[in-house]
């Protein structure tokens, strides 16, 4: 459904993600000059790929533009009361009650009908973009590592996750039936295309989600172990329904368990970019080879 209208929607949709994921430090000395109530108000401007991608499929409707519009501005409102109640970034309840929205929205679908058939990444990403500006340019959390800017040791780290990962994956996989061998060998264009698509849209989004949000607000409550382990459960519960009609536990448990390897990958330098290498690496093999 490549029309122009849904290019353009695609254009302003990816534009504050790579903004925030390549010019991060720029757009927030950018954002810090505007008026409060400009700043508060601004991300109801994500609402506009909505209205474009529907009106080119005959499918808008007031109550989800005033969804898009109205929800990133109460995002924004919430992180800047967290930030005035939470100035040392202990954790607030507004932090939890956002991350709980943003996570169930995207995990349980509720605001997918919105879109036309196929066209629903628009509001992953979409969500992605208010969790971002509420977060990282109005509450201005710490040590969250979204900087995709990669470097060799960022490289490295992911990799070398994926290394430990792997066999344990694939012996817990096969065991299971979980995981099944192919022999299909993709042309190098068609790896590098499953790798770049899966990076930026699962890989970051998730990786940005449960270890730059979420990891990295509980551990400053219960510590970086207990922090690490619990992530990666309710990363491993966030994919029960993924590839099933009923409870999948055996994702649940392989999820879960590549949760550990991720939010280690993360922890090493704080670096989302790290993590979704690791990320990113398991689900290319796992598309591919093993699905």
């Amino acid at each position: 459904m490549l029309t122009p209208l849904n290019v353009v929607a695609a254009i302003l949709t990816l534009a504050p993600f790579l903004a925030a994921a390549f010019f991060g430090e720029i757009l927030l000395r950018r954002i810090q000059t505007l008026p409060s109530v400009v700043r508060l108000l601004w991300p109801a401007i994500l609402c506009v790929p909505y209205v474009l991608v529907t009106l080119s499929a005959g499918n808008f409707r007031w109550s989800w533009l005033f969804l898009y519009a109205l929800l990133p501005v109460a995002i924004a409102l919430l992180m800047h009361q967290a930030k005035q109640a939470d100035p040392h970034q202990t954790g607030n309840w507004r932090d939890l009650l956002v991350l709980l929205t943003l996570g169930l929205a995207v995990d349980l679908r509720w605001f997918e009908s919105a879109w036309p058939p196929h066209l629903a990444i628009f509001n992953k990403m979409l969500l992605l973009n208010a969790g971002i500006y509420g977060i990282l340019y109005i509450r201005q959390f710490e040590g969250v590592g979204f900087d995709l800017r990669l470097k060799l040791r960022d490289i490295s780290i992911g990799l070398r996750e994926c290394a430990f990962y792997l066999p344990i994956a694939l012996l817990l996989g096969l065991s299971l039936g979980f995981l099944h061998f192919h022999q299909h060998w993709p042309h190098l264009l068609q790896f590098v295309e499953a790798y770049l698509f899966t990076f930026f849209f699962i890989a970051v989004p998730e990786e940005l989600f449960f270890r730059g949000w979420m990891q990295n607000l509980v551990e400053r409550r219960i510590g970086h172990r207990a922090a690490l382990f619990l992530t990666a459960c309710l990363f491993g519960l966030s994919h029960f329904n993924k590839r099933a009609l009923h409870f999948n536990w055996r994702y649940v448990l392989l999820a879960a368990i590549a949760g550990i390897f991720y939010g280690r990958a993360w922890r090493q330098d704080r670096r989302v970019g790290a993590s979704a290498v690791t990320h990113a690496t398991v689900d290319t093999l796992w598309s591919i080879w093993l699905r």
